[in-house]
């Protein structure tokens, strides 16, 4: 992108008082001097201002630290993972789809990772790619992909060196769709719409020593609570808290609705389970986004949830604050339930359906 500058001065002349104004725009950089001649000899103020930092952004940057990149090269990379995540690998084959979400099951069908994979942008098809995990799981992730690459001709390795960036729309009212441009774009590994909804962005992935700031115009740093309050708002869970290692099912986790599987590709670990949901579609307790009338911090994961009446509804997940996600059982979906935070105090919460489930759910 060619670099422009605006520069404008002007100088007035008032009782006993010679001021001049002058002003110079980049398009990143605003500066501002006001220089004032008395009596008292000579004044200079001078104001700046980064445009692509000002609280005006158009976009928000949030830091994920707790998701960390693993890189996964080599010529049996796609077949090899085709047989352990849910989703079809063939699809990054197609030149639109570079990034892509799954899970990766036990053998009984219950989630162990919920991941991200990116293709690389200079990346023969299918041979290299990175996969993006709960950085908490990675040493058993490492370990889950050692055990089921036997002969493929694969390396994995961590890569400590990346960053994970999430870029919102300031403004998520006015839903801006519009991809963030990278100046200079080489400086970003990553920059992919969030595969699994729209309402979260993109994906950025850069050296840790690359500012985003500098590579975004009109970009912020936003709190990283902020990031995951807005996941809990819309009801997408993210990580070994929200998708419980060997016990979440991917189908109640809503997996379906995330794009993140196929029932078309071929066979997978723990795949018959999940298939046999899909087709006899029955999801008796899906993650539904809650909020709280108090904050539940400290609260015991899989907080039993009760009707009014004390019917078993199901069970709270995690959350920040008063937003969370909660299993809640269909037949009490829409009802105010609670559940004990301490043993004489109770919390009622309400679920909602999310926007983005589709008008056919059994829950509208």
């Amino acid at each position: 992108m060619s670099s422009f500058g605006i520069r404008f001065a002007r100088t007035t002349v008032l009782s006993n008082v010679v001021l001049r104004l002058s002003y110079s725009y980049t398009g990143r950089h605003l500066s501002l001097n006001i220089s004032s001649w008395n009596e008292g000899g000579l004044n200079v103020k001078k104001y700046c201002q980064d445009a692509g930092r000002s609280a005006l952004g158009k976009y928000v940057c949030y830091n994920l630290k707790h998701r960390t990149l693993l890189n996964i090269q080599g010529q049996d990379t796609r077949a090899y993972l085709q047989g352990i995540v849910t989703n079809d690998m063939e699809l990054l084959k197609e030149p639109d789809h570079r990034a892509m979400y799954a899970h990766m099951l036990n053998v009984q069908g219950r989630t162990l990772f919920d991941i991200i994979m990116y293709r690389l942008k200079d990346a023969e098809v299918g041979c290299s790619l990175l996969l993006e995990c709960d950085s908490t799981v990675k040493d058993s992730i490492l370990k889950h992909l050692k055990l089921y690459k036997l002969r493929r001709k694969v390396n994995i390795k961590p890569c400590p060196e990346l960053t994970v960036w999430a870029v919102l729309p300031r403004d998520k009212v006015a839903g801006c769709q519009e991809i963030p441009n990278i100046t200079p774009p080489e400086q970003a590994l990553i920059c992919e719409a969030d595969p699994r909804n729209a309402e979260m962005g993109w994906r950025l992935v850069a050296d840790s020593k690359v500012n985003p700031l500098d590579l975004i115009l009109s970009c912020q740093l936003g709190d990283s609570e902020e990031y995951h309050k807005h996941r809990y708002a819309i009801g997408l869970p993210e990580g070994v808290k929200d998708l419980p290692l060997g016990v979440a099912l991917p189908l109640e986790s809503n997996l379906v609705y995330m794009q993140g599987i196929s029932f078309s590709k071929g066979c997978y670990i723990g795949q018959e389970l999940t298939a046999r949901t899909h087709h006899t579609g029955v999801v008796r307790k899906p993650l539904m986004p809650v909020r709280l009338s108090a904050p539940a911090e400290g609260l015991e994961e899989g907080a039993q949830l009760q009707t009014q009446s004390g019917k078993p509804a199901g069970k709270h997940r995690a959350g920040i604050g008063q937003l969370g996600l909660s299993l809640i059982r269909l037949a009490h979906a829409k009802e105010p339930l609670t559940f004990k935070l301490f043993e004489d105090t109770a919390v009622t919460l309400e679920g909602s359906v999310p926007d983005w489930w589709p008008n056919d759910s059994k829950m509208k």
